[in-house]
């Protein structure tokens, strides 16, 4: 029996009449999310949904492969590009819970001489020196902080325009330095397009060994896992990410069916806390971390770090997406994790990988679709699409564990899913997909069926990303 992905269709089990890309765009929200720095429902420069769903595809047929190597009696999965679109604005439909307003705009800035650019500054004592650096009155940088801050959860960044006049007056070599001695991070709008580096790198770890037993005494799971046996049923995933992509990576993982415990800095993660709320938690991060169990450790310390060894010595993959040297200064390499675990699945899902060598710029979606060329979005694409590759290395690994009897290194980065983002809306990857795609962009805006669709879609409930078939 071979592996398969039986179907993937339009809507699945969406009950709405999608014969389309555009159809699902507009019906599951991305027109809706991405539109909001336009005023409008815009659709997005790629067939999103689609690639996100060939995507989805090739990781449940690899989870399938892991299944059967395992003993567990599953024949296929099924999914559709509405389940892939749902999965993308699952954060923003989490946070239609509560009554948002959202004002149109944002970057990418431009530089006095045309030079499109993205920023990204993640202290506001940064965003501050780079802006009085210009020039810029300081109320106007003030009141733009938190909305550039929060672009990421908004998917819109209206800025004051003393801003955007104070980049449009300066030339990009100036801006550059400016951005260099100020701390801030300037990463110019590529006119190349990345479509040519691989999603992920599996490097062995160790000697042959018994594959490792299956996680005991950990926190138990909470949340909606669905019954029966899923592929990933009894393997226990320790987290410690922050932001999307690794969340959503550990989020996939889950609802394969693996046990995934977060671990968290003391007092959790500082997310938990942003607006808007579901109860006394964040429905953003929820949206991502819902069903996970939580343990509070703080890694700085040595004891802390030996507490994390107690959880790995019980894992069989531990996932970060820490920063740059952050795993060597703990010694959480994936050779020194392996030496806690023999047998282990180390992933790291980084920004850059080694693209860029040991020093990087800040490495999140937005600087990294523009470095890599992906048509551009306030949309979090990049940040979703990083975690299905990081998800669809793990279970690679994993399945090449099986095989080989040794532990496995996972490297992915958002650079990478960029640029398979990229190679597949220009057909350079291999896609399961068996429908044909619409682009009837005037057909789509006369059908009424999907203005009264983008109405309903706060109250939209996100769907499994597969059905699993025995």
């Amino acid at each position: 029996m071979t592996t398969a992905v039986d179907t993937v269709s339009w809507a699945g089990p969406v009950d709405l009449p999608l014969s389309g890309e555009l159809d699902v765009q507009a019906a599951c929200g991305l027109m809706h999310v991405h539109g909001r720095r336009f005023g409008r429902p815009t659709r997005l420069g790629l067939d999103y949904a689609s690639i996100t769903a060939a995507e989805l595809a090739d990781l449940g047929a690899a989870a399938v492969s892991l299944a059967r190597a395992r003993g567990l009696m599953l024949r296929a999965a099924t999914t559709s590009v509405a389940q892939a679109a749902l999965l993308a604005v699952s954060q923003y439909l989490a946070a239609a819970t509560v009554v948002e307003r959202f004002e149109p705009g944002g970057p990418p800035f431009v530089s006095a001489d045309g030079v499109a650019f993205e920023l990204e500054a993640l202290d506001a004592e940064v965003w501050r020196r780079f802006w009085v650096s210009l020039g810029a009155p300081v109320p106007a940088i003030a009141q733009a902080w938190r909305p550039f801050l929060h672009r990421f959860a908004t998917a819109t960044c209206p800025l004051p325009p003393d801003l955007t006049a104070a980049t449009a007056r300066t030339p990009i070599d100036v801006l550059e330095n400016v951005a260099r001695t100020t701390g801030m991070t300037l990463v110019r709008v590529s006119g190349r397009v990345i479509d040519d580096l691989p999603a992920f790198h599996l490097t062995a770890l160790g000697s042959p060994a018994p594959l490792p037993p299956a996680g005991s005494a950990l926190p138990a799971q909470r949340g909606d896992q669905a019954p029966g046996e899923l592929p990933l049923s009894g393997l226990v995933v320790v987290e410690s990410c922050r932001r999307v992509q690794g969340p959503m990576a550990g989020h996939l993982l889950r609802m394969l069916g693996a046990t995934v415990v977060r671990v968290e800095p003391p007092g959790g993660d500082p997310a938990r806390g942003v607006p808007p709320m579901a109860g006394d938690t964040s429905a953003r991060f929820l949206a991502l971390n819902h069903g996970k169990s939580t343990v509070e450790i703080d890694l700085a310390t040595v004891a802390g770090r030996l507490d994390l060894h107690d959880l790995l010595a019980r894992a069989d993959v531990f996932l970060h997406n820490w920063a740059p040297g952050k795993a060597e200064a703990w010694a959480l390499r994936p050779a020194d994790v392996a030496r806690v675990r023999p047998g282990i699945v180390h992933a790291h899902a980084s920004g850059w990988g080694d693209a860029l060598g040991p020093n990087p710029p800040l490495g999140t979606d937005f600087v990294v679709q523009a470095h890599a060329g992906v048509p551009p979005s306030l949309m979090t694409v990049v940040d979703v699409f990083g975690g299905l590759v990081a998800a669809h290395g793990i279970v690679e690994g994993l399945l090449r564990r099986h095989r080989t009897g040794r532990g496995q290194s996972v490297a992915s980065s958002l650079l990478s899913a960029a640029s398979r983002l990229n190679a597949r809306a220009r057909g350079r990857c291999a896609a399961p997909l068996t429908v044909p795609v619409c682009t009837d962009l005037a057909a789509l805006a006369l059908d009424p069926r999907f203005a009264r669709a983008l109405h309903r879609v706060p109250c939209a409930v996100p769907l499994p990303p597969w059905e699993f078939l025995r």
